[in-house]
Parts: structure tokens; sequence; C-alpha cells
């Protein structure tokens, strides 16, 4: 660990990266009774810290390998860091992206000089192309985590907050492979032991919290693709060994209370984080609330702002879910005339934010309906008390399948014979929707199909299918 420290300071990542500001986060800290900075790498040239570590590896190859040229596999983030510190240093790069890369960050990565090469469905196929590619073409490999040289460019960002705050508390760092988190909390506890550091993780990636728990490193046999920027099957082997030793503990959060902690950062300093740049202000937000923390300085990596453009209606859609701001309510009512007029008047003087109705022949409709809250869960629960008494009520706030699907299907309920539901999902890519619907054939009729396209790497469909015999059926 000595090492990461004396590579800190004698780094040359400030040819390429500034020193990213922290910005006190008013409303944030003024409802959560605690003093709340972000530190804002999104503020960096490629809007994201990556580049720190890509450059302090790249500057400190020999001049044999840097003429040799450099190759990466990344779907983002990384890609540019280490195209801008190739271009910046006269070295040439080779950067492999998934075929479902947007168009956007392809164009972003070429305009700061990386020749990119699309190859595969997922970031996976992109790495073991990227290494085959080294083999092949004597290239340089540089590997966007598991690096002690990587590690220490991301271990400056830790140098700048003990000189911009000394006084800190906790700090709360997002963990994907592991490279920001070993780096940041070594600084940080040789420096000043009593600061607390607690890494995030989305619920569905939980490398470094499962390592952790079970002692050893785990690969995860499926890793959410929301937080793109983090989702990794297995935390780093260096990574690791450090962090096991420098993180105090891990908290989880949902893919809600990432979109609340994106329209959290934008309400208090005007930026859109991307999912994993928010994933930091998103368990701190949730640490405050488990542990009564109240009077603390405490902060927030914002470590990313590359987000896709469509995915801000899905982000925004659900962040009021992910704040307890909107609850999500399925009801069965009877078809007959008031009924529904009784239905809405239970709903009093709440704000409607969405609801879906469709008369239907049998005795009985069923509605889907969108209230916003102002007292979060308590609210929910008395709202959803007083239309128990008159009606079926479901509360679906917190349904995956309602959420991404239902929320979007008017039309009620069929009665379809012999129905099954199933969801999948497959990496989004230009004609990924037709290739799924091939390899479901035609041998079955299908009785419901929902997909929405949200801007993220994987898609996701609903689907119904009618079978003569569902016990014996087998699906692709």
């Amino acid at each position: 660990m000595q090492k990461i420290i004396d590579l800190v300071h004698a780094t040359r990542v400030y040819e390429v990266a500034s020193e990213s500001p922290l910005s006190v986060a008013r409303q944030l800290s003024v409802r959560s009774k605690n003093t709340i900075y972000l530190k804002r790498e999104d503020k960096q040239v490629v809007h994201s810290f990556k580049l720190r570590g890509a450059y302090q590896k790249i500057s400190g190859l020999s001049a044999k390998q840097k003429a040799k040229g450099v190759v990466a596999s990344s779907a983002g983030n990384h890609a540019q860091g280490v195209a801008l510190s190739a271009s910046k240093l006269g070295i040439e790069s080779v950067i492999v992206m998934p075929l479902s890369t947007p168009k956007i960050k392809v164009n972003a990565v070429e305009q700061l000089g990386g020749k990119v090469v699309l190859h595969g469905d997922v970031y996976d196929d992109a790495f073991a192309y990227a290494k085959q590619l080294e083999q092949q073409q004597d290239l340089v490999f540089i590997h966007p985590y598991d690096d002690i040289e990587v590690i220490a460019g991301q271990a400056t960002i830790a140098k700048e907050l003990l000189e911009q705050n000394p006084k800190m508390d906790r700090v709360f760092i997002p963990v994907g492979g592991g490279g920001l988190i070993a780096g940041m909390a070594t600084y940080i506890k040789h420096y000043a032991p009593n600061i607390q550091v607690i890494g995030v993780e989305p619920k569905d990636s939980p490398t470094l919290y499962q390592a952790l728990k079970n002692a050893e490193r785990v690969i995860l046999p499926e890793v959410g693709r929301f937080a793109d920027g983090v989702a990794v099957k297995q935390i780093g082997e260096v990574t690791y060994r450090i962090a096991k030793e420098v993180v105090d503990e891990v908290v989880l959060v949902s893919n809600d209370e990432i979109c609340a902690a994106i329209k959290d950062i934008y309400e208090d300093v005007r930026s859109i984080a991307e999912p994993a740049g928010a994933l930091a202000t998103a368990g701190l937000k949730k640490y405050i609330k488990q542990n009564n923390i109240a009077g603390e300085n405490l902060v927030a990596i914002v470590s990313g702002a590359n987000v896709n453009f469509d995915r801000l209606r899905y982000i925004a859609e659900r962040a009021d879910l992910g704040e307890h701001n909107e609850a999500i309510i399925a009801a069965t009512i009877n078809e007959k005339p008031g009924s529904f007029l009784k239905f809405c008047q239970l709903l009093d003087n709440h704000t409607i934010t969405e609801f879906n109705y469709r008369y239907t022949p049998s005795n009985q409709a069923r509605i889907f309906v969108g209230v916003a809250l102002s007292k979060g869960l308590d609210e929910k629960q008395v709202l959803i008390d007083k239309l128990s008494q008159s009606f079926d009520v479901l509360d679906m706030s917190n349904n995956s399948i309602a959420k991404t699907h239902i929320r979007y299907m008017v039309g009620g309920r069929a009665d379809a014979g012999n129905e099954v539901l199933y969801r999948f999902e497959f990496p989004e890519r230009p004609g990924a929707l037709l290739d799924f619907l091939k390899k479901i054939g035609s041998d079955w009729n299908i009785s419901l199909f929902h997909y929405r396209n949200h801007g993220a790497d994987f898609g996701r469909v609903l689907i119904g299918l009618q079978v003569d015999d569902v016990s014996s059926m087998s699906v692709v």
C-alpha cells in the first residue's frame, strides 16, 4: 500500500485532470440534518474520474511500451480516459467496445483520438477480444481497475479531498471493479484513519459486499445493467486484497434509490449524474436513514455524468418511487355506474401522476394508478388502508414487473386460456428485438407482449404465451 501513497505524491495526472470541486449539497444537507458534500468528478474534461487512473498508468509506461501502443476494453468512461491519455502522450490507442455502445460514446472516444473496434454483445466479449488484440498486435493492455498504477491514479481524489476538507466523518465511494475505493481508502486511512470509508453498490451488482461477506472473491451469476459503470461480475484481485483491509462497510441500494439520487444531485448542483455517478449519493442517503445520522460532515463521490440522453425518461419516472414520493396502486372495482367515481373520490386531494383504466365486458375492472406522496411511506399506507375498505387493492410500488411493463399497458385483463408469462432480457443492439422474436418462433400464440427501450444495455420483454401443456413447455 505504501507504493500507492508514493505514486500519488509523484503523480502526473494533473497534466490531463483538474482538481475537482467539493460542492455543498445545500438542499440535501437541510433535509438530512447533516452537511453533505459532493466531490465533483463529473467536472473533469471527460466527465468522469477514469482519466486519472488511465493517465497514471500510461504515463508510467517505458518508451518501448509506449511505442507499441495501448489497448483497452470499455463501454464508456474508461475508454474516454484511455483515448485522451494516449493522445496527450502521443501514443496510439485501440478501444474495444460492445456493439450495443451508444453512438455518442463511440464518437466521443474517436474525437479523443482512440481507434474504436466494436465487438461482442456485452462487456465481457469486448474484454476478451481486447486481450486477444494485446497478444496479436503486441499492444499494452490498460486494465480499468485491477492495476496498482490505475488504483494510484484514482487515489489522487482522496489527496484532494483531505486538503479540501480534513474534517470529514464519512466518505461514500461507488464500487464496480474496486479501483476507485481501493485507491481512495488506502490514502484516507494512511493519513486520516478516523474517517470512515463506506462503499456503495447496486443491490443487483454487489461484488465487494459478497466478497467481504464470504471472505473471498466471488463471481456473481448475473449483474444488473442499470448502473452500467459498475456492472462487474467479480471484484478485482488486486482491488479486493486492498479493499478488505481499508473499507469499513458497504451499503447496497436499489435502482429507484439511484434515480432519486440523480434527482437530488440535479436539484443541488444542476448536473445530471449517470447512474454509477449517483451511486455514492444514494448510499449516503440510505446510510443516514438506517443509522439515524445527524450533525456530521459526509462526502459522496459523484464519479461521472456520461448518461445516455434516452435514459432520462426512465430515470425521471423512477426517481419519485426511490424517494417514496409516489405510490403505484392496482385496484379491482365492480364494473357498474358510480364505481369509478367512488374510487376517485377516495383518492381525495392526492395528485394523480397516472391513471390507467379501460372498460371490460366482465363484472370487474382493473385500475392502475400512480399517486404523488408528500409524507412518504406513512402516507402511502394510510391511503392503501382507506382504499382497501371499499376495494381490493394491491401496492405495486416495489414490483419490478409493474414498474417496467404493466404501467404502460392499457387494455384490461384478458381471459387467455393456458397462458404463461415470461420476462426476458437480451443485449440491446440494432435488430435485437427481431432476433428475439425469431428465436421465440411460431410454436406458440403470443397473447401479451410489452417491450420498451429506455436506453439501457439490456432490453426487457414481458411476454404471454398460450400453450396446450404448460408442464411440458420449454422456451428457447
